[in-house]
């Protein structure tokens, strides 16, 4: 079994962390080079990093804060926001991302996916799926609508068909994330994973909701996710890095270590 993965999301606006609730009421929660460096020290696996208002703006996402935020770190770094073209996506690789999360542009565009998995491969391509729950089905079954700029605006689409078209363009990973749940710290929509997760054959990130460890453990087995997205309570100093994964081991899930300087100061 692959090694579960706790990724640190840095939602940067106007060059600075924030976290808000249900995609409103943002708070300021750090800069985000200081904070990739202290969650690369931390242990974290990844690092996603999302320049929130770029789509809502229409304007490209932050080159300099990405270039800098690589720069800090040595675990792999996941940018997304306002990517529209594949000239841009080669962009932000060369500033130091290892992968391009499409959102907005590819809801427009779903062939932007493709084309970018053509150019950098599948593995540099996550599919990002803002979702809302809607009313159930004719079936009793619940179904989840999914959002685009920033979460302002509904397309209409179902959160599984879109995951499972994305899979079929060529992203190489799914990060899905709850609207109703996001930032309540009342745990993942397990449903909404269970669905996506049944839908695609590509590793699904689970986002929105956490707010204790066994959240983290429900979403990455009652809900087949394969790594988890994690903000308020990382930010916050609710849990660290190395105590979820030890958490998570002491319950039978894979991890890797931490191996990095747990003393770091921020």
């Amino acid at each position: 079994m692959l090694a579960k993965r706790i990724i640190p999301c840095l939602d940067v606006h106007e060059g600075r962390v924030v976290k808000g609730t249900r995609f409103i009421n943002m708070k300021d929660a750090g800069d985000p080079v200081k904070l990739a460096s202290y969650y690369d020290c931390e242990g974290a696996d990844e690092i996603v990093f999302l320049d929130i208002t770029a789509s809502i703006e229409g304007r490209k996402a932050i080159l300099d804060v990405v270039r800098r935020t690589a720069e800090a770190v040595f675990i792999p770094l996941t940018v997304g926001g306002g990517i529209d073209s594949v000239e841009l996506m080669q962009e932000l690789l060369h500033c130091g991302a290892d992968k391009i999360s499409l959102n907005t542009a590819a809801l427009q565009d779903p062939l932007l996916i493709r084309l970018g998995a053509d150019r950098f491969g599948s593995q540099c391509i996550i599919a990002a799926i803002d979702a809302r729950r809607k009313n159930i089905t004719a079936e009793g079954n619940p179904a989840w609508e999914v959002y685009s700029h920033g979460g302002r605006r509904a397309t209409g689409r179902d959160a599984e068909e879109w995951a499972f078209e994305a899979e079929k363009l060529g992203a190489g990973e799914i990060l899905l994330t709850s609207m109703d749940a996001d930032g309540t710290r009342e745990g993942y929509d397990i449903d909404l994973l269970k669905a996506v997760t049944g839908a695609v054959d590509i590793p699904v990130i689970a986002s929105g909701g956490a707010g204790k460890m066994e959240h983290m453990l429900e979403a990455l087995t009652a809900g087949g996710a394969h790594a988890v997205l994690a903000a308020s309570i990382l930010h916050y100093g609710t849990c660290r890095i190395s105590e979820i994964k030890q958490y998570l081991a002491e319950n039978g899930l894979p991890v890797r270590p931490v191996t990095g300087n747990e003393d770091y100061d921020l």
